[in-house]
């Protein structure tokens, strides 16, 4: 069976090498015990980078059969050029197994990934065992965003990001999915077949800078969570039937105190309940906005990414 190992890629000069040469000593070790094809390979797929990093994966290309490279022609971000990669790899490979160039992922368990594909698992999710090594501040909102995700009724597997395995259907399934919006964590559970985990512990980046910053991160959980949950409208419904009733309550409340002549000048709560009802108009707009955006980016039905060169050893 031939294996592909994707690795998309942006502004990975810094990794690269060792990234290859850490993926290329796991191919080869899989090879000689003969549990994949000698024409297994590493797809690196070139998001865009600004740096030189399209330059060194074609010098890898042109030093090692194991290396193929796909060029996008211009920055689409991590889930659209992975699943640019995804999909170059399933014409070509049994199985595929996709995996960020920052070296923190353990590769030491795609040997484990691969025994569980033999024993009939289409998918294969790699899981942190801990965030120990994460700062206080991203545990706690890791924590925080796996509950939400969850509490809105989203399919995830806590814990792992996008170090996985998925065989030929499994993938053939995933090109299905036709959104614009990717969250590939959410996309992959809806896909179903036999799913396993293997466990690791994550490593410190090996080089460079990450490549999700802190907004980056808030706008990948928004993604997540407006892409795949109506429940936060539905939470703006109930809100708004809430205080319909509290509404009311404040109406008896305010007649009984107008009949009593007990009438007291109530300028400071008034502009508290003016404040806090714009407020909440205000947020509901912006939730009910998401929504709207999400339609509007789905309704274009724009390319998700322009492959501009791939390089195969493949005739």
């Amino acid at each position: 069976m031939i294996l592909s190992i994707v690795v998309p890629c942006y502004n990975e000069s810094e990794v690269i090498n060792e990234t290859s040469r850490r993926l290329i000593s796991v191919l080869e070790g899989l090879i000689k015990k003969e549990m994949i094809s000698p024409d297994s390979f590493i797809l690196f797929v070139n998001d865009g980078s600004r740096d030189n990093t399209w330059e060194l994966i074609r010098k890898l290309y042109k030093e090692n059969k194991y290396i193929y490279g796909v060029n996008l022609a211009g920055n689409v971000g991590h889930q659209n050029a992975l699943m640019a990669g995804l999909t170059v790899a399933k014409d070509m490979s049994d199985l595929a197994i996709s995996i960020d160039a920052d070296l923190q992922d353990d590769v030491s368990v795609i040997e484990e990934m691969v025994k569980k594909y033999d024993e009939g698992f289409d998918i294969v999710y790699g899981v942190r065992k801990s965030r120990q090594k994460d700062t206080f501040f991203k545990r706690t909102t890791a924590l925080c965003f796996y509950k939400l995700m969850t509490g809105l009724g989203v399919k995830s597997v806590y814990n792992h990001a996008d170090y996985r395995l998925m065989s030929k259907r499994a993938l053939e399934q995933l090109m299905k999915f036709r959104e614009r919006n990717l969250f590939l964590r959410g996309i992959v559970p809806l896909i179903g077949y036999n799913t396993t985990c293997v466990y690791y512990d994550r490593h410190e980046r090996f080089a460079g800078e990450s490549k999700y910053p802190l907004s980056k991160m808030l706008n990948f959980a928004i993604d997540g969570i407006t892409s795949f949950s109506v429940k936060p409208v539905r939470l703006i419904f109930g809100a708004g039937v809430f205080f319909l009733i509290m509404t009311f309550c404040a109406f008896i409340y305010t007649l009984c105190s107008y009949l009593t002549g007990d009438i007291v000048a109530g300028w400071a709560s008034l502009m508290l309940s003016v404040w806090f009802i714009g407020a909440l108009v205000l947020i509901s707009i912006g939730i009910i906005g998401e929504y709207i955006g999400k339609i509007y980016i789905e309704v274009k039905d724009r390319p998700r990414y322009n492959i501009e060169t791939i390089l195969t050893h493949k005739e």
